[in-house]
């Protein structure tokens, strides 16, 4: 039940963000164990002006196609899980779109059962 939200500058085309969040589910599906339809994401494009980053922080050099993932997580993940998962989406990213390694920031977070709500105001712990 991972939601995402991915912050990156305007331009890309719609097939280009398909592709961005095909790569993502597809990586989510093999290292984190997401099931095909949990696929909750949003594209937050942002100006310059906007997206404030640094360029060399524990990275070789980010450019203007710098994008972050901001994934919640809804069941904790294993060190190796969430190691293999970012070396996996920067993979396929560079492969598929030619988006530099450098230029991939995710962040992870994990909360629980009870903080997510689907619809009807049920909280995910009660359909257990």
């Amino acid at each position: 039940m991972p939601f995402t939200r991915i912050s990156l500058r305007p331009g890309y085309s719609d097939a280009q963000l398909a592709r961005i969040s095909d790569i993502l589910q597809q990586c989510l599906e093999a290292e984190f164990a997401v099931p095909p339809r949990d696929r909750f994401q949003i594209f937050e494009e942002l100006p310059p002006g906007r997206h404030v980053f640094d360029r060399h922080y524990k990275s070789n050099g980010r450019s203007d196609n710098f994008i972050q993932f901001h994934i919640l997580a809804g069941k904790p993940r294993t060190l190796e899980q969430k190691q293999n998962f970012c070396r996996l989406l920067c993979e396929r990213l560079h492969a598929a779109l030619a988006i530099h390694p450098d230029d991939v920031m995710v962040m992870i977070r994990f909360n629980t059962a009870d903080d997510w709500s689907f619809s009807q105001g049920r909280m995910l712990s009660e359909e257990v």
